[in-house]
Parts: C-alpha cells; sequence; structure tokens
C-alpha cells in the first residue's frame, strides 16, 4: 500500500472514529433531551444500535482491549510511516477529542459509567416500536 494513501485511510478511520463518539455522547444527551420532542430519539433501531455500541465499549475496557478502529488507525500510521497521534492535521486535533493519557481503570471506570447511564435511559425513556421498526 502507498504510505501516503495509508496516512490518509489512517485519517479517515480517525474522523469515523471521532463520529462514532460524537454519536454515543451526543446520542445519550439528546435522549433525555429530545425525549418528548424528538420522535427519534424513541426509536427502536436508533436506540438499540447506541446501547449496543455503548456495551462493546464497555466490555472492551473491561477485557482490556483497544477499539478496533485505533488498532487498524496505528497500524496504518506505520505503514505510512508516522509516528501515531503526530502527523497530519487533521489526525494531530481530531485526536486531542477522544485520546486522553490516564491510567486504563479510568476508562474502564468511565464507559463502565457512561455504559448504565446509556442502559438507564433505555428504561427511564423506552423507546417506542413503530410498525416500521
Amino acid at each position: 500500500m502507498n504510505p501516503a494513501f495509508a496516512g490518509k485511510l489512517a485519517d479517515a478511520i480517525l474522523v469515523v472514529h471521532v463520529g462514532i463518539v460524537a454519536f454515543v455522547i451526543l446520542g445519550a444527551v439528546a435522549i433525555f433531551v429530545g425525549r418528548s420532542r424528538w420522535r427519534w430519539v424513541r426509536g427502536v433501531r436508533w436506540r438499540l444500535t447506541h446501547v449496543l455500541l455503548m456495551a462493546f465499549i464497555a466490555l472492551q475496557a473491561w477485557l482490556g482491549a483497544l477499539c478496533p478502529l485505533t488498532v487498524w488507525e496505528q497500524a496504518l500510521r506505520r505503514r505510512a510511516g508516522q509516528a501515531s497521534y503526530g502527523e497530519s492535521f487533521i489526525e494531530h486535533w481530531l485526536s486531542r477529542l477522544i485520546f486522553f493519557d490516564a491510567p486504563w481503570w479510568s476508562f474502564v471506570a468511565a464507559y463502565s459509567a457512561f455504559a448504565a447511564l446509556v442502559i438507564a435511559a433505555w428504561f427511564i425513556v423506552p423507546p417506542v416500536r413503530k410498525a416500521h421498526d
């Protein structure tokens, strides 16, 4: 694979990763803010995607595993000859939004607490099955 292409693909994976983080965090906010205003926050498919994604993230933390997107991105950066999280503009700034230097246990605690919130939201603001869901 061309190193320049590998670097651009790594940037694209990082953009997707940031999008997933935004979906999980902003989705939880949207559930509580829009529970009586926005019907889409009660959609079963949307909510199931949200809760399963957060459960997957928390499970990874408990197992001590890195996110597959992180692993893939770092492998592409090595292939591109880039230092992880230090080469391109997109990679430099977006990575600072979602990666923190903290002990692993703090991530396990944070992901577990957020997963508990997302699961609680399922019961506090229950999804509503529509005929097309």
